[in-house]
């Protein structure tokens, strides 16, 4: 009987044995007692009683798991090479959505290997990707958490953490936002009891209007968070000098943005917390998933407990005792001693995610330069195409001083025509091209924002407009030329149809 394992003697090689089944053996030669992994074989049992010779040498079961770890992954390459790979365009029948996720092989193997180690929570791929994103970002933290909602929620609440003293923002503080954006943008300054104070935002950018920066400051004023939008760096400069002249904390919404940089920084990293969001449609994915991430070690703490149930213990999942004062600290009204694993200085959450998805993200990390290069050239594309209608659309344009990360292509119909954006995205949507607003539109017009209190700066005239005349498609990596030709194509069309 032949054991998984074994080591064999075959043809004149030193093999072993994978698999065991009725009628085969599955070998992988050995080499310096390392596993050739690819030159795994199956050899008929009734030949091996012919050609082959079997010892009593076993190898380690690490080196088996390892081999049979690798048969998975064969596997799972050939499964997507099956029934994964992308199906060829057919014109008016293939729908183009605006985004969605692009992945190879190479996803789904590191998925399987996470799940082979049954971890589930923050693990090992956790930890590396950290490590990864922050040297990706040139930060020194990167925390990951289950979304970019998440990682708005902890940004906001992190800035309510009694260890920053007076500089912690109190019930009643002021927050400076927009409301052309993301809804979970702002939802975080309300859900810690803080007032968001809107201010409009241009069209062509879709940025914040930053002359419109200090009108908005008042007494209560103590942060400014403000998305990127659509991959389109804001005016960093001119609100970072505000934030110094003002002392306020400056929170960047990255999630629609990350690769692009301003003034040849990265975004996300210039304020005091930048955050991303991995969720498909973005530049690159875990499924669900996101990050918050800071150069101030004090920050990084506040977040962290945040994120790990408001626990005042730093200890990685697993770990005891690092601060190796376990039983010495005495906080609040606890008795001295009491077990600091079980000490919450915060009212936190529990936001973390599973290694699984982090291993999808390690990969997918290798792939964003790629990813936002395409995304910048679709936007060039089709910024070309369409320039003929820029007497009936505004088109979007760079901030100056900006390199985006374009997650869509925003269009805005201008006020001098007639045409009709309803219109436009029923015959885009008609002909397989998915359309998007900009989110959320005008925010404090939604529903959720009956009886909730905020302030307004000037007229949100801009924001109207983006919330009646604009819209958006995609410049994701899953398009290519073709698919870009027929959008434009077709959203030529749909001025012509809109205007009849």
């Amino acid at each position: 009987m032949y054991k998984l394992g074994q080591i064999i003697h075959y043809e004149s090689q030193i093999a072993v044995i994978i698999e065991v089944q009725e009628y085969s053996l599955l070998i992988a030669n050995l080499h310096e007692q390392e596993i050739n992994l690819t030159t795994m074989r199956e050899i008929d049992k009734n030949l091996f009683q012919d050609y082959g010779t079997a010892t009593n040498d076993m190898i380690s079961l690490d080196e088996l798991e390892k081999a049979k770890r690798h048969r998975i992954f064969s596997k799972i390459e050939e499964f997507h090479a099956l029934f994964h790979k992308q199906k060829p365009f057919e014109v008016g029948r293939t729908k183009i959505p605006y985004s969605g996720k692009i992945y190879d092989e190479k996803e789904m193997i590191a998925l399987t290997d996470a799940s082979l180690d049954f971890w589930l929570t923050t693990g090992r791929f956790s930890n590396q990707f950290e490590k990864e994103f922050a040297q990706y970002l040139g930060v020194r933290y990167a925390l990951l958490t289950n979304s970019g909602s998440s990682a708005n929620l902890l940004a906001v609440s992190a800035l309510t953490s009694p260890k920053l003293g007076e500089r912690r923002l109190l019930a009643g503080d002021e927050v400076i936002t927009v409301a052309a954006g993301f809804p979970t943008t702002v939802a975080p300054i309300i859900q810690n009891g803080l007032v968001p104070v809107f201010v409009d935002v241009e069209l062509g950018t879709y940025n914040i209007d930053v002359s419109q920066l200090e009108a908005a400051i008042s007494e209560r004023t103590k942060a400014i968070i403000i998305a990127h939008t659509m991959g389109n760096p804001f005016n960093v400069e001119a609100v970072m000098q505000v934030a110094e002249k003002h002392q306020l904390w400056v929170i960047e919404d990255n999630c629609d943005a990350l690769g692009a940089k301003y003034d040849g920084k990265l975004t996300g990293t210039i304020g005091h917390i930048g955050t991303s969001s991995f969720y498909p449609p973005h530049h690159i994915t875990m499924g669900e998933g996101g990050a918050v991430y800071t150069n101030d070690p004090k920050l990084k703490m506040i977040i962290e407990s945040f994120r790990d149930w408001g626990r005042d213990c730093w200890c990685p999942s697993g770990c005891d005792n690092t601060c190796h004062k376990r039983f010495g600290w005495q906080l609040g009204d606890l008795p001295k001693g009491y077990d600091h694993k079980y000490t919450y200085s915060h009212l936190g959450y529990n936001l973390k995610v599973t290694d699984m998805q982090a291993a999808i993200g390690l990969e997918q990390l290798k792939k964003l330069p790629g990813f936002v290069e395409r995304r910048n050239r679709h936007f060039s594309l089709l910024h070309a195409k369409l320039k003929g209608l820029e007497n009936d659309l505004i088109l979007p344009f760079a901030t100056p001083n900006s390199d985006p990360s374009w997650f869509g292509f925003i269009i805005t119909i201008r006020d001098s025509n007639k045409l009709s954006r309803q219109k436009m995205t029923e015959f885009l949507e008609e002909h397989y091209i998915q359309t998007r607003m900009l989110f959320a539109g005008n925010i404090t017009k939604q529903p959720a924002f009956q009886g909730v209190h905020y302030r307004v700066v000037g007229e949100l005239k801009n924001t109207d407009k983006i919330m009646y005349d604009s819209f958006l498609v995609g410049v994701y990596p899953g398009l290519d030329d073709e698919k870009i030709d027929y959008m434009a194509s077709k959203i030529i069309e749909a001025v012509k149809y809109s205007s009849l």
